[in-house]
């Protein structure tokens, strides 16, 4: 059953902000958790008979002077129904659509409004919708009028993976892109335009990248893979699908700390049910806080 609502919207500073849940998916619990044990991780999210949990593929729309901005494509339509039962990936729209598409319409969007594409790293359910197979079977680009930005180590890292990673990364994803010159990488923390900046988050992998989003006094923070869901705001708690465990731990500890002095929004990607949530630390550790 996929995630709902389809688009959930706010306002960060004086710029609109849409939350649009591309699909549902379907992971295992225990890679999901790492080495937290089970009855601890199911008080939070319960798993099916396959003992995997709902887990949410949330992109998000920045509707910004400098032209709307996404964060993420999901997974896009390009894969058969063996790999979506796999990985549990229900993502269909109406007539034919993805999820995504559909979110698009809702907001009153098109793929030629998208000015600029940000992927926090090219894992096929974050980058499988940068591109698309046509009617005829033909991969194109997903959003033509579009710069996409990734950081050069994570193109790098996706382009030579091992026997651990090569499950994850599918060059249909990025290589049409970077064949029409629209990719741009980044190599550091940088400012996209006025108020959306890439931050380097390693961990899940090398190169993994969220987005800080500022604007009139007011700052959210796109987590992607640091930090999937709530449940996992928990230093330990800890994806076995991070290559560098060890790094997302210090990575969570940074991020976390400065979003609970600067009182930041957190944006979940693969929550399926909390978009987004401020933290406070209990004295045992991060928690959600109670929004007034």
């Amino acid at each position: 059953m996929k995630p709902n609502p389809l688009v959930q919207t706010r306002k960060v500073g004086a710029l609109t902000i849409h939350a649009i849940q591309a699909g549902g998916q379907r992971l295992d619990g225990g890679a999901m958790f790492g080495v937290v044990p089970k009855p601890l991780w199911e008080r939070r999210i319960v798993a099916d008979e396959r003992n995997r949990i709902q887990l949410g593929m949330r992109c998000l729309v920045i509707e910004h002077p400098a032209g709307v901005i996404l964060i993420d494509t999901g997974a896009g339509n390009k894969e058969d129904q063996k790999f979506k039962d796999i990985y549990g990936i229900e993502n269909e729209g109406a007539n034919g659509r993805t999820s995504l598409e559909d979110g698009w319409a809702e907001v009153g969007m098109t793929p030629d409004d998208i000015a600029v594409v940000i992927n926090t790293h090219l894992h096929f359910d974050h980058a499988g919708g940068n591109t698309y197979r046509d009617e005829s079977g033909e991969i194109a680009v997903s959003f033509p009028k579009a710069r996409y930005i990734v950081k050069r180590g994570e193109y790098d890292f996706a382009t030579h993976p091992n026997e651990r990673t090569s499950a994850s990364y599918f060059e249909r994803n990025f290589m049409p892109v970077v064949k029409a010159h629209n990719f741009e990488f980044v190599s550091r923390e940088k400012e996209i335009v006025k108020g959306v900046r890439v931050v380097p988050t390693p961990g899940h992998t090398p190169f993994h990248q969220s987005v800080l989003i500022e604007s009139a006094s007011e700052r959210a923070f796109f987590l992607a893979d640091m930090l999937p869901t709530h449940a996992h705001l928990p230093l330990p708690w800890i994806m076995g699908y991070d290559v560098e465990p060890l790094v997302t731990l210090e990575t969570k500890r940074r991020i976390l700390r400065q979003a609970e002095d600067e009182d930041w929004l957190l944006i979940f990607e693969h929550d399926a049910e909390i978009p987004w949530g401020r933290v406070e630390h209990d004295g045992k550790g991060y928690r959600l806080r109670a929004e007034d």
